[in-house]
């Protein structure tokens, strides 16, 4: 098992006023799974793709991902775990404007202390994997959508995840990029990749191999 929630709690308020995102979620993913969890806006999905990828903390309850109790970890610990066991891909992207493709896919590897000709080498392999070596010099802005969601989902995988979380990765593009992203994941999936996908949209859901639903904070199996 790559990843183990239970029994988690999150909530937000001050004093009196408390509202519960989360309540008494339990979540156990297996190496080489593919899940999407649906929910509508409010439901608590944001809140628990944040805490997976370690944005956020519980305020009670366990996790376990890849076998490190995450609870016990500091800031610093928690941004490692970040750097070397998840990969993000969000729905706006989050690409530096002022950075080319490949400088934008090879910056998690400048965190992880990699030297500059190994890192450009291995943004460029990532690149070509998601099919974008004609764009390796090209700036965000220069891209579609389409294209800015392969840069972004190549940066996620550039330090090679244990997990490759996905918020609404879809929610930007139009309907042809959508496919052509989840037909990527799909592929991802197919060597070993472990995704965990946060979505609305029941047919990008379809794509996984494994659906969950939350709404109102708990979590329950199906559609």
């Amino acid at each position: 098992m790559i990843l183990n929630l239970e029994h988690i709690d999150k909530n937000y308020g001050q004093g009196q006023i408390v509202v519960p995102a989360l309540k008494d979620v339990n979540l156990q993913v297996n190496e080489g799974d593919y899940l999407a969890i649906m929910g509508p806006s409010g439901s608590g999905k944001t809140t628990l793709m944040n805490i997976i990828g370690c944005l956020d903390r519980a305020d009670a309850g366990s996790y376990y991902l890849d076998g490190i109790d995450i609870s016990k970890l500091n800031d610093k610990e928690l941004s490692d775990i970040r750097l070397n066991k998840i990969g993000f891909v969000f729905q706006t992207f989050q690409l530096l404007a002022s950075d080319k493709a490949i400088d934008n896919v090879a910056l998690p590897l400048i965190y992880a202390g990699v030297k500059k000709e190994e890192r450009l080498q291995r943004a460029k392999e990532a690149l070509t994997r998601v099919g974008l070596e004609d764009r390796i010099d090209f700036y965000p802005n220069q891209l579609s959508g389409g294209q800015k969601q392969r840069v972004a989902i190549a940066r996620a995988m550039i330090n090679h995840p244990k997990v490759l979380l996905a918020d609404e990765p879809t929610g930007a593009l139009d309907q042809s990029s959508g496919r052509q992203v989840m037909e990527l994941f799909t592929e991802l999936n197919k060597e070993g990749v472990t995704i965990i996908m946060i979505t609305h949209d029941a047919n990008v859901a379809s794509h996984a191999k494994k659906m969950m639903r939350i709404v109102d904070g708990e979590l329950s199996e199906g559609v």
